[in-house]
Formats: structure tokens, sequence, C-alpha cells
């Protein structure tokens, strides 16, 4: 059975898949569907949903289509979670391969390293590093990945300390080729699955770090965000409770999906592996 089938047969990952297929539709056509600028004032302040079609999901305080806002949120939570995973998996395999394969006092340094960032909780580091360079998306992924990057390194480095004494990593030694390029072309390759498989929860992590900054006012001010919307309607939860409640509920199944998808992803791999 191919990989493909083994994940479509997981109602989990079904459904996981199902939710991040609608956020990408979301994110791709919000351009489309709503041209412009999302914060322009659209009709009346705090306009109810479902009272005025043109509105479907009402209006904030400004009088701002919540609809709107809410499809290019998904961009912003998008971009943010793939590109502060991207950059995290990155250096993590990078860093954890170099410790990996060269031992003594290279894998001694590399470590002791990760153990520093270890130390820090990842949403301490993000929110003091976005405070003293200042709020904008590249800024906020840079933060992100900076917390983030510790697990996959250490993953990184358990494989290719388990692949590095291989028959084939000796032939590549003995017919010469530079160490870099046998660590990087011969053992990454193998030691990548395991590290993989972290990304579903770095892309979650990320995606509520990004909304924990944008509520606190720390994320990016030129971009519409879900965390953006849920502290703006915090001033109004009272009276217009819709305003933090459409766009949590959107938080809430983008992580879930983020995680059962990437369950699907473990749970096919691992049957792959046991029946290697």
């Amino acid at each position: 059975m191919s990989r493909l089938h083994r994940f479509l047969r997981s109602p989990e990952a079904i459904a996981g898949a199902a939710i991040l297929v609608l956020l990408f539709a979301m994110a791709l056509t919000a351009p489309l569907l709503f041209p412009g600028d999302p914060q322009a004032i659209a009709g009346p302040a705090l306009l109810p949903p479902f009272q005025d079609w043109s509105l479907p999901l009402g209006t904030d305080r400004l009088g701002r289509d919540v609809l709107a806002e809410l499809f290019h949120g998904a961009r912003a939570s998008l971009a943010v979670g793939l590109s502060a995973a991207g950059a995290a998996l990155l250096i993590g395999a990078v860093v954890g391969t170099l410790a990996g394969f060269a031992g003594g006092l290279i894998d001694e340094v590399l470590m002791r390293i990760t153990d520093a960032f270890q130390t820090v909780p990842g949403f301490l580091l993000a929110l003091a590093f976005v405070s003293i360079v200042g709020p904008s998306l590249g800024v906020v992924v840079a933060a992100i990945a900076l917390g983030a990057w510790t697990g996959p390194a250490r993953v990184a480095r358990a494989e290719v300390l388990s692949i590095r004494e291989r028959d084939y990593v000796a032939g590549a030694r003995v017919i010469g080729m530079h160490p870099l390029e046998i660590a990087f072309r011969e053992v990454l390759p193998n030691a990548l699955p395991p590290v993989l498989a972290l990304s579903s929860v770095i892309v979650a992590a990320a995606i509520l770090t990004e909304a924990a900054l944008s509520f606190l006012g720390l994320g990016d001010p030129n971009r519409v965000t879900w965390g953006g919307m849920i502290a703006e309607g915090r001033a109004v939860l009272r009276t217009a409770p819709f305003l933090s409640i459409i766009p949590g509920i959107a938080l809430v199944l983008t992580v879930l999906g983020v995680y059962l998808a990437g369950e699907g992803v473990v749970e096919t791999t691992a049957v792959r592996r046991s029946l290697s």
C-alpha cells in the first residue's frame, strides 16, 4: 500500500488535511475575494454577523469587514507558520548535523549553545527579540525560529550519531570526499525524516506565538492578523464577543488541523518503517 493510501485511510489525517486545504484556500483567494485594503471601512461599526449579507460576519469597532480580515489573517498565519518552521528546521538540521558528525569539541560547543537556548522559553525569547528589534513579519519569523530550532537540532544530532559509522559513510571517506560533503550529502538526507516529523509541532507553535505577539501589540502593524483581531475585539468583548470569538475559532481550527495532519504523516512514516 502506498504512503498516500495509508495517509488517506487515517480519519485524523483526512480531517487535518481538510482544515489545511480550507486555510490555504482562504489565503490564496483573499486578494481575489477581498481586493484592496482589508482594513478599509466597509460599513457601520459593530454590525453583528448575518445582519447584512454583503458583510456576512459583521464589522468591527471601526466598521471594517470581519470576513475580509479573517481571510487576510489566514495569509499572515500561513506565512509566519511555514517560514518560521522552515527556518527552525534548517538551523536545527545544520547544527545537529555538524555536532553529530564532527563530534569532539565542535559537538560540545554546539550542544552547550543549544542548551543555552533551551533554558529560555521560546515565547519569552520571541517577546524580547521583537521588543528590541521592532515588530515586522520578518522579525517575528526570526524571533520564533530562534526559539524553535533546538528540538530539530537534538533530533538531527541523535540521528547523525547513529548513521555516521555506517558502511556507505566509511566508503565515502575512503574515496576522499570532503567531510562537509559527506555530512550534508550522504548523512543528512538519511537523518531528515525524524527531523521533519517535528514540522507540524513547530508550525502550530509558530502560529500560536505569532497570534500571542499580535495580541500584545507586537505583531506586524501593516498586516491583519488573527491575534490582532482578537486583541481588537477585547475592548468590546461584552457587547460584541463575535469579534474575538470568530478569529479565535479560526486559530484553534488551524492549530488542530496542523496537528492532525502532522500525526497522519508520522503514523504513515512509522508504518512504512515497521514494514521495511
